[in-house]
């Protein structure tokens, strides 16, 4: 019995990673299914790698204006969405 709740709770660690760089992934528009197969075939090293990916993508400007740009029209799509809805 306490041999299975180990086993359990390692397998619950082990899986934090790829959940975890598969999430940050998807967040960031990339393919959580593949990010969360680096992870468990590279835990450690595909997280920092997602890691240096997103902070290359933050810190380029352009890049970032693009994304505010998107998130400035989606949510004016919904406002109007909501306007026309009632």
């Amino acid at each position: 019995m306490f041999v299975d709740i180990l086993l359990l709770g390692a397998v619950c660690a082990l899986s934090l990673f790829p959940i975890t760089t598969g999430y940050c992934a998807y967040s960031y528009g990339r393919s959580f299914w593949l990010w969360f197969a680096l992870g468990i075939f590279l835990p450690i090293v595909s997280y920092f790698v997602l890691f240096a990916l997103i902070l290359r993508q933050q810190l380029n400007h352009g890049q970032r204006l693009l994304t505010q740009a998107k998130a400035i029209l989606a949510e004016a799509e919904e406002a109007e969405r909501v306007r026309e809805s009632g």
